[in-house]
């Protein structure tokens, strides 16, 4: 099974099967940054310093870095990339308190400034898409060459449980499910969002069964329920990508996302499941792609 160690050494394999690895990479490997709040959070980078903004890479809810594993990979060769554990997930300390997108959009834009990363693309699946939702609302886009929103609307906070009472009762039944019998509830969450399941699948079964129950719970309330996150879609000022899973039950709702941020990109994959990134990694990382030249080139300009 593979670990997050495994995956560095594959975007090492990666970065040297070219040639000679270039002295002016930036590191490839694995990190630690404590936020002021004493929240240690685990990362991954890899790539060399360019012209190109930074690709960050924010995961779902109680998921880890390492499901980005091919896009740290491809990315890499041509920008430095980085892919976070947020807190109380994965190798990050798990926390008792700021369990929120609002406080993990602080510690990234910490995380990020003492990396003296300057210009960066955004890209959150799933519960990290509140994330960048929380980053635009408190940091605006000064710093942003582009976001990605991965497979989940932002969030209309307890307005949800109005406009999307189906899926608000899918989830506030979820959790006392989640509560009962907290390591069958994350084992069936995780099977279910791959079409295709990866090879380690039982090891990401474990590292979302990390995250204590109550912490989850409390993070899910917080992400879905917590706050209204859509003004900051008229804040969105750079390229933009909504990329969403055919069989999302959510598919018009980020249809609807995507026509509220100004010149975003809609894109659907079909026949993918919620972790689209990882059933279909060409579509998706096409899709990025495209975000990542507007981006270039917008920086260009």
């Amino acid at each position: 099974m593979k670990t997050l160690k495994s995956v560095v050494a594959v975007v090492l394999l990666a970065l040297l099967s070219g040639g000679h690895a270039s002295e002016s990479a930036t590191s490839s490997g694995d990190g630690y940054f404590t936020t002021d709040d004493g929240a240690r959070i685990h990362y991954l980078q890899a790539g060399q310093e360019h012209a190109a903004p930074t690709l960050v890479l924010i995961p779902g809810w109680t998921l880890t870095a390492s499901l980005w594993r091919e896009q740290v990979q491809r990315f890499s060769q041509h920008r430095r990339v980085i892919a976070v554990d947020s807190r109380s997930q994965g190798q990050s300390s798990i926390m008792l308190t700021g369990n929120t997108p609002e406080r993990r959009a602080q510690d990234l834009h910490a995380l990020l400034a003492s990396l003296h990363v300057e210009r960066y693309v955004l890209v959150g699946w799933s519960q990290g898409a509140q994330d960048v939702a929380a980053y635009v609302q408190q940091f605006g886009t000064a710093s942003l060459a582009g976001v990605a929103f991965v497979d989940s609307p932002v969030s209309a906070g307890t307005s949800e449980l109005d406009i999307r009472k189906a899926f608000s009762k899918a989830i506030l039944s979820g959790l006392s499910r989640y509560a009962a019998n907290p390591a069958d509830y994350s084992a069936g969450m995780v099977r279910s969002i791959f079409k295709h399941p990866p090879s380690d699948i039982d090891a990401v079964i474990a590292q979302a069964q990390r995250t204590p129950p109550a912490v989850g719970a409390a993070m899910l309330t917080a992400d879905i329920f917590g706050a209204d996150r859509r003004p900051a879609l008229a804040k969105i000022d750079r390229p933009a990508l909504v990329i969403a899973a055919g069989e999302s039950p959510l598919l018009d709702a980020q249809k609807d996302m995507a026509a509220a941020i100004h010149g975003a990109r809609f894109v659907v994959v079909p026949g993918a499941r919620h972790a689209l990134f990882v059933d279909d990694p060409q579509t998706f990382d096409k899709a990025l792609q495209s975000l990542l030249e507007a981006a270039d080139s917008a920086r260009r300009d």
